[in-house]
């Protein structure tokens, strides 16, 4: 029997042999017609045989096939004229231009690089194959953002010489709302007590704009973990969403979703242990894990455990551990024994640091900054550091850094930071409107990253209608190799009162000052300073709260000559940032106490000046584009020591003022605070007097007041401030850097402590209503609105809108301000 079928198996070979022979030929000649782009031997190596080759109808279908791998042709067709092979071809079109209408949540860069990656784009051949699956792709991807009216279309448009325009038709539509969420078979908590923690949520009221109540797949499935975590931070061990069903209303508009829950018991921890290798930190370990047995099992705090475990290894050069907790779940007691596994991987070392992008700063001035040292191992909180101290330097815009492992080495890694730089001078210019003053100008000229070297110098001319000034500043803050400052400035200006809102006199100071800067940690730093100034006082109109001083310093043989002092002064500071950045910060907070004293014996005037200024800044997000700043000023000064059996008294000079975009916004420069009082007596003509003359005075019961609507400052001062940090509408994220806008509310007061309202009860009470108690700080004003902040290439700008909440009689408000070169 078997060689009964191998001789049918030999005989059915021999017949193929002799068929396939028989429909062999030799090829004389091979023609490619139709061919417009593609050249004649380009085509012809896509075809795997060659003149003088035997062929057979096998050979031919696979040259067809070869033909449109190449992916160059529509369609192919062959024909035989003989011993001759002829190949009609159609060639792919090539696409000219690719255009998109109709699309708002896809932008044109991210459509243009999903086509690039399945080769649709301009110059290349179009592949209608491909067409197809990228309007559903792109459908699909509508459908996930609850889109599920949205339709793509791709639209050819033929053109000369086998060219193609491709337009994609987008028909987006709204997202489907969310009719009702449903939880089935929880009992412990309620749908509200879950809900209220989900981004998705249903019948929101009309005036929570921020409320998510369009269905899309990847909020629920976040929303689905969100769930998980509330049960498991609860002890919930063996908590599970078994289903969740999306129906959607007919006409796609609408979705109801269910969710199926098994809630099970609470669970407590058993015992918790540690296995794997503690690189010899089993003490430390053990003593900074919060889990503990007995406690009810808590999710977050397992996790929590993970990572202070790994940020911890991370310090000693362990900068890729692996920590897991396993755990041992006993049904029976409802209880659980946690093992955590450490691996701590091998010590990691730092080969390079590398810089990038600082394309002014020096490259030793970022490296003074840096506290991962090469050679040293790996730490990521040293890194870490490194990168906040390089985003407070008011010179960099970003800092990025990473890690990358050096190709063969298992233990060695390079740390490439790359920053960017913003620009670090500024002419510093501004202009104001408001009730009173009308238009202000001013101008300088300011550079905080000079030649590269990370000092700071400053040239400012400034001149308004009130102030002409001139200031030659230099500071080192790297004088020594540890970090210690060295800094000072030589200044002149002339100040006129009653051109800045105050009462009228003229001021010209000169001066000269020296401060040094030592830091006590990271963040906190002390300084110490000396100065001289000499201060020159004409055309002053004596008021009643400065007349005593007037009195003590003036020469009552030559009232009208100017008043001069000349005054030494120590000073000294303690201040401490952990600001996220130099500029626009949005997280951490900074610190500020100053106290200056003028010397005893030296001095001509002896007072004292103390200052606190302190921000917080708290992220609401974790990308910290919403963020909470609180601000508080306090202020506080007066004079020591006596002159001739009578107290010193803060110069009126020194007086703190309000009001204007750094301190009140919403109110003119320098208006808030105590006004001047002038008090006349009411004279008799006709009368003879001890002196001759024939005029006197009634008695202090018939004195006449005036209070001048303008302030004269005080020597107490107290400022708070609440902003709300927003995105910027209608900029893109790559701005958030150069451009802050907040809504804010200022409030605060100027009072003067050695006011005393009693010194003016004899007045008669018409005249005593014309006055207020500038000693009660109870008097505060408050403002709220809009700030725009822009750091331009000519430096900041700020831009402010604000609305007086609370003001007293006579303030001068300003509802818009702007100004060039404000400090932030």
């Amino acid at each position: 029997m078997i060689i009964k079928k191998l001789a049918f198996a030999v005989l059915l070979g021999a017949l193929g042999t002799t068929a396939q022979a028989a429909e062999e030929f030799q090829v004389e000649d091979i023609e490619v017609k139709g061919l417009q782009r593609v050249a004649l031997g380009a085509a012809l190596t896509h075809i795997p045989f060659n003149v003088g080759d035997n062929l057979n109808p096998f050979r031919i279908s696979q040259s067809i096939k070869s033909l449109y791998k190449s992916g160059h042709f529509n369609d192919i067709r062959v024909y035989r004229d003989g011993n001759r092979i002829i190949y009609r071809v159609r060639e792919r079109e090539t696409i000219s231009d690719i255009t998109f209408d109709g699309n708002s949540d896809l932008k044109d860069e991210q459509l243009t690089e999903s086509l690039d990656g399945s080769n649709i784009r301009v110059g290349e051949t179009l592949d209608r194959t491909v067409i197809s699956g990228i309007e559903t792709g792109l459908e699909d991807f509508y459908h996930s953002v609850g889109k599920y009216n949205a339709d793509v279309t791709a639209s050819i448009t033929h053109l000369p010489r086998n060219r193609v325009n491709l337009e994609f038709k987008f028909i987006e539509g709204d997202a489907a709302a969310i009719k009702q969420i449903n939880l089935i078979g929880n009992e412990v908590f309620s749908d509200t007590e879950v809900l209220e923690r989900t981004e998705l949520t249903f019948d929101s009221p009309w005036w929570n704009f921020m409320a998510q109540d369009r269905y899309q797949k990847q909020t629920l499935q976040g929303d689905m973990e969100t769930i998980n975590s509330y049960y498991l931070d609860r002890g919930y061990l063996r908590f599970n969403v078994d289903s969740t069903q999306v129906s959607m209303t007919p006409d796609k508009e609408s979705v109801y979703i269910a969710l199926n829950v098994s809630e099970g018991e609470t669970y407590t921890i058993s015992d918790v242990d540690f296995i794997g290798d503690l690189a010899g930190f089993e003490k430390t370990i053990r003593s900074i894990n919060p889990l503990q047995a007995g406690n009810l099992y808590n999710g977050a705090e397992v996790t929590y455990t993970e990572e202070v475990i790994s940020k911890f290894l991370g310090r000693f050069g362990y900068a890729y551990p692996k920590v897991t907790t396993i755990p041992d779940i006993n049904d029976e007691d409802n209880t659980v024994k946690l093992s955590i596994s450490i691996d701590p991987g091998k010590r990691i070392y730092v080969n390079k640091v590398n810089f990038a992008g600082n394309h002014v700063t020096a490259d030793k001035v970022l490296r003074r900054e840096l506290r991962q040292m090469e050679g040293a191992w790996l730490s990521n909180s040293l890194v870490e550091h490194s990168k906040s101290r390089l985003s407070r330097l008011p010179y960099m815009e970003t800092v990025e850094f990473e890690t990358n492992q050096i190709a063969g080495e298992d233990d060695l890694v390079n740390v490439d930071f790359a920053v960017k730089e913003q620009a670090s001078g500024s002419f510093t210019a501004g202009i104001g409107y408001g009730d009173s003053t009308s238009l202000s100008l001013n101008a300088g000229i300011q550079q905080n990253n000079f030649l590269g070297t990370g000092n700071r110098v400053g040239f400012n001319i400034n001149t308004n209608r009130y102030s002409k000034s001139a200031s030659l500043s230099y500071t080192d803050p790297y004088f020594t190799v540890d970090a210690i400052s060295l800094g000072g400035q030589i200044f002149y200006q002339a100040f006129d009162a009653g051109q800045a809102n105050l009462v009228e006199y003229n001021n010209r100071t000169y001066g000269i000052g020296l401060n040094w800067g030592f830091p006590i940690n990271e963040y906190v730093r002390v300084g110490f300073g000396v100065g001289f100034k000499n201060n020159e006082i004409t055309s002053l109109e004596t008021y009643e709260q400065i007349q005593t001083f007037y009195d003590l310093h003036s020469d009552p043989s030559d009232p009208d000559a100017a008043l001069a002092f000349k005054n030494y002064d120590v000073n000294a500071n303690i201040s401490r940032s952990t600001l996220n950045r130099g500029t626009f910060p949005t997280a951490g907070s900074s610190q500020l106490l100053s106290f200056k004293v003028t010397t005893p014996s030296s001095s001509d005037v002896q007072y004292f000046k103390l200052n606190f200024d302190s921000k917080f800044y708290f992220p609401l997000t974790r990308n910290q584009r919403w963020t909470v700043l609180t601000r508080l000023q306090l202020g506080y000064g007066n004079g020591y020591g006596d002159v001739r059996g009578n107290d010193q008294l803060l110069p009126f000079w020194e007086n703190f003022r309000a009001g204007g975009s750094d301190t009140l916004r919403g109110f003119e420069n320098n208006t808030v605070g105590p006004r001047a009082i002038y008090r006349y007596p009411t004279a008799v003509s006709g009368t003879p007097s001890s002196i001759g003359g024939t005029a006197c005075c009634l008695g202090p019961d018939h004195d006449f007041i005036y209070a001048t609507p303008r302030s004269v400052g005080g020597n107490a001062i107290a400022l708070g401030g609440i902003e709300l940090i927003v995105p910027t509408p209608f900029l893109d994220e790559s701005y958030s850097n150069s451009v802050r806008t907040s809504f804010f509310v200022d409030v605060g007061n100027v009072w003067d402590t050695e006011f005393d309202i009693a010194d003016y009860q004899d007045l008669a009470a018409v005249e005593l209503e014309k006055l207020g108690d500038y000693s009660d700080p109870s008097h505060y004003r408050a403002s709220g609105g809009l700030s725009i902040q822009w750091l331009s290439p000519m430096g900041p700008m700020v831009f402010n809108f604000a609305k007086t909440i609370k003001q007293e009689e006579d303030d001068d408000t300003a509802f818009f301000s702007f100004n060039i070169g404000k400090t932030f």
